[in-house]
Formats: structure tokens, sequence, C-alpha cells
């Protein structure tokens, strides 16, 4: 199946401006044209963008994005390059993980606190205007 920029921009919530843009900075090598110029995109395209959107959503910098596909590009031969900075990438995605639980954890406790009047007048007492 086949799919324009226009399709592909809302079934990735993305815009057709961005998809360009990554076309622009070399992450979608591999998307064909039709006779008219237009971005034609195929399934195999699609999980392409997938691992670009997984890449870019967990913080992953486009120049690295783009040298992931230029080892992709390049084939069999660039395999250790390609796992040894995902290796990388995901303990950076841990790292922000961990750190995003120690702040919900924080969150959590405070809603406890709010749910038990009780608990939060003694923690708090009565002041008002200061932030708790």
């Amino acid at each position: 199946m086949k799919y324009s920029i226009n399709e592909i921009a809302n079934l990735f919530g993305l815009t057709a401006h961005t998809l360009r843009y990554y076309d622009k900075e070399g992450l979608l090598p591999f998307i064909d044209r039709d006779p008219s110029g237009n971005r034609i995109f195929t399934e195999k395209d699609l999980e392409w963008l997938t691992m670009i959107c997984c890449l870019k959503d967990t913080g992953m910098p486009i120049k690295e994005i783009k040298q992931y596909a230029d080892w992709c590009a390049k084939g069999m031969g660039t395999l250790e390059e390609r796992k040894d900075m995902l290796t990388k990438h995901r303990l950076n995605v841990v790292k922000q993980m961990e750190a995003l639980q120690k702040n919900l954890d924080l969150i959590d406790s405070k809603i406890a606190v709010y749910n038990d009047p009780v608990l939060a007048e003694q923690r708090y007492g009565n002041i008002n205007g200061t932030p708790s």
C-alpha cells in the first residue's frame, strides 16, 4: 500500500512540514517520489518512520538519528555501530525513566497527602500563600 505525506502526517501525529524537514535532513533516504515529485510512503517506510519517531521522542538529536540512518543505508557492515548507538541511547532512556519515576513518586505523595485532609493539616498546617 502507498501513502501520501498528508496520510503519513495524520497517522503519526506529525505535520507534513515535519516530514519534509526529516527528509531534507536525510532521515528518510528510502522515500520514493511519484512522477510529480510527491513523496510516496510504503509499509516499510512506516516501520522506518516509527523508529525515527521513537528515537526523537526519547531525546536522540536529529544529527544522531541522521548518523543512524546513514549506517542503516550502508547495510550489514554497520551493525556494530548501530548496536552501540542504540545501547548508549537505551542507557539515556533508562536514566530519563528513572528521573520521571522519581518525579512521579513525589507527585503521588503530594496527592496522597491532599487526599487525606487530616494528614494535610498535620503536615502543612493552615498556611495561606505558601506553596505546599
